[in-house]
């Protein structure tokens, strides 16, 4: 079984007022470097799709094992980021766990957990899920998706890759699979906790 992690790292950051989220500083280091660390810990491949217009979030991630993807066209959302990521794909590759740069809760045992539990029922898509029921992230997508993934042309990440298919609820510790901070409010109420 193989499969990659796949990081969209390419967006505006726009409700942030200026600042970037993905390099705002959790456990003291830039939030995208803690997220692919975190990734790279798995033992799993993991690609990174970023911006040219973004050279601080390259830096950030200098010097780790990774794959990084130039993004084309950043301006079309994570839609963008999936796409150019699933180009560089292994053809080996049985699944792809996608997982946004800017969800500070997520730790390895969360990707883990994931993993684990596609390898025991690898034919449908399996998403994180709250401890109060909600889905959310990561997710990870079989092989036989992958044609969708490559070809997504809205702003709105993965979804159309999850119509019309059965998705599998893989528990994650308390807001873990929620917790998504996009303004400097969300940030503030974080770190407030």
């Amino acid at each position: 079984m193989q499969m990659v992690i796949v990081i969209p790292a390419a967006g505006a950051s726009s409700r942030m007022r200026g600042r970037d989220k993905l390099l705002e500083t959790v456990d003291e280091q830039p939030l995208l470097a803690r997220c692919t660390r975190r990734a790279l810990a798995t033992g799993w491949p993991v690609v990174v799709a970023l911006s040219d217009l973004h050279v601080k979030r390259w830096t950030a991630i200098e010097g780790m094992a990774v794959t990084r993807v130039k993004v084309q066209d950043s301006n079309q959302g994570m839609a963008a980021s999936i796409r150019d990521a699933m180009a560089v794909i292994p053809a080996s590759t049985d699944a792809v766990m996608i997982v946004p740069a800017d969800m500070p809760d997520l730790e390895t045992v969360d990707f883990q957990s994931l993993s684990e539990a596609f390898i025991q029922d690898p034919t449908h898509i399996w998403r994180g899920l709250s401890d109060a029921g909600t889905p959310g992230h990561p997710v990870v997508f079989p092989k036989r998706l992958f044609p969708k993934l490559r070809t997504l042309d809205n702003g709105e990440g993965a979804r159309a890759a999850l119509e019309g298919e059965v998705v599998k609820l893989c528990p994650l510790p308390g807001q873990h699979a929620l917790t998504d901070l996009d303004t400097p409010e969300d940030w503030a109420k974080w770190r407030a906790v």
